[in-house]
């Protein structure tokens, strides 16, 4: 537990055996040994999280960059998640005005290029491989190629691509993407840190907080829930995640999560099916068949502590009701709190995430919680929580259907 970001279980294990629970807590323990010795390893995906974890970039070489107003960010999955869940949670903060592009959507390019003068705007293209087909496509559309653009930054991989190759081509600014972290596992590596910067977030108190989970007291939350997880995988008995968001600032964070999840545990015909619900709107249109429908569901509560200076006051329409005097946040969390009991009486599993403070220090140990808590049970279940083979099968048609 921390004051930024209280986390909870209340999980059942009538889903699971004892011997498999113990065998389970007997690997962890392997696991987490081996992870502690691969964070200071520069051919680790877990690099990351190390505190002498290298970026390929000087913060000098940025600071030019910093005088735009307008950013547009390009990529797909991992190359952008990261950015829109920093940009998402810390919104107040960022003064800039910052696009997002991350499908094929051309009415949405066509509007951004008649509502902005692309020659003010710095763009941040994204992809690890360098060739990902809809970053090409909405890079190439735009049509913002020219030689010694002063407004583009280029991220990939530095091998034989189509970034590194027009970075070159064009004298555009060009970042290495580690090849040995994948896209999903980026947003505390460059991906998510260029763009972090250069909205004006600080990156070194989003990375200050990351190794938290590794030891300490919080290591024992870590290892119920990976456990727990783990084995309801195992199982077979659930595999619908359902996350429960009551909070605005972390939806973006949600859909970073969805992807960590799916992509990293979907494998051998195991992993979760990572729903996002908003709710308390989803109260009224999913939570009946939450509550009563199948039971292959496990559900993660996500909140923030909310301030709000409104009251309703229901007195000057001369109506004594339940909501008088109360604030927008308080009937919030007795919505949240309510569903929480029925949860408990129901024997519905859950887990609780609760955000105390919106700041770069709570959301870089929620990305890194999550990274560290996905690897582990990748490895708990016995798949490889770093590729994606049936996501390239894709890939590889796609591009023989267009050659």
């Amino acid at each position: 537990m921390n004051k930024n970001l209280i986390t909870k279980n209340n999980f059942q294990n009538q889903y699971l055996k004892k011997n498999s629970l113990k065998t389970l807590r007997i690997n962890f323990q392997k696991i987490i040994k081996e992870i502690n010795k691969e964070v200071n390893s520069t051919q680790e995906t877990i690099n990351i999280l190390s505190d002498k974890f290298k970026f390929n970039f000087n913060l000098n070489d940025l600071k030019k960059f910093r005088k735009f107003k307008t950013i547009a960010i390009i990529g797909m999955g991992g190359s952008i998640l990261g950015a829109q869940a920093i940009h998402n949670f810390l919104e107040k903060k960022i003064k800039k005005k910052t696009y997002f592009f991350n499908d094929l959507n051309e009415k949405k390019i066509l509007n951004f290029k008649n509502k902005e003068n692309l020659k003010k705007v710095l763009f941040i293209i994204i992809s690890k491989s360098g060739n990902t087909v809809e970053t090409l496509t909405n890079l190439l559309i735009l049509k913002i190629i020219k030689k010694n653009s002063k407004n583009i930054i280029l991220i990939s991989e530095k091998k034989d691509n189509f970034f590194l190759s027009i970075s070159k081509k064009f004298k555009l600014f060009f970042i290495e993407h580690k090849n040995y972290i994948g896209g999903r596992y980026s947003v505390l590596s460059e991906v998510g840190t260029v763009p972090a910067y250069l909205m004006g977030v600080d990156i070194f108190k989003l990375r200050s907080n990351i190794q938290s989970y590794l030891k300490g007291s919080e290591k024992l939350f870590l290892k119920e829930s990976s456990v727990y997880l783990a084995g309801i995988l195992n199982s077979k008995k659930i595999n619908n995640l359902v996350l429960l968001n009551y909070s605005s600032e972390l939806e973006k964070f949600l859909f970073w999560c969805q992807q960590l999840i799916a992509e990293s545990l979907g494998k051998k015909g195991k992993g979760f099916l990572p729903v996002i619900s908003n709710v308390p709107k989803d109260h009224h249109s999913l939570l009946q068949l939450y509550l009563d429908g199948p039971k292959d569901k496990i559900f993660h509560i996500f909140s923030c502590t909310e301030k709000s200076n409104e009251k309703i006051n229901t007195d000057k329409i001369g109506h004594n009701h339940f909501l008088n005097n109360q604030k927008l946040s308080t009937i919030k969390l007795a919505q949240k709190n309510a569903l929480i009991e029925v949860f408990k009486k129901k024997k519905i599993p859950f887990r609780e995430f609760k955000v105390n403070g919106i700041n770069e220090e709570v959301l870089g140990k929620l990305f890194s919680y999550f990274i560290i808590e996905t690897i582990i049970i990748g490895k708990l279940i016995n798949v490889n929580p770093f590729d994606q083979p049936a996501v390239e099968q894709v890939k590889v048609k796609t591009k023989k259907l267009l050659s």
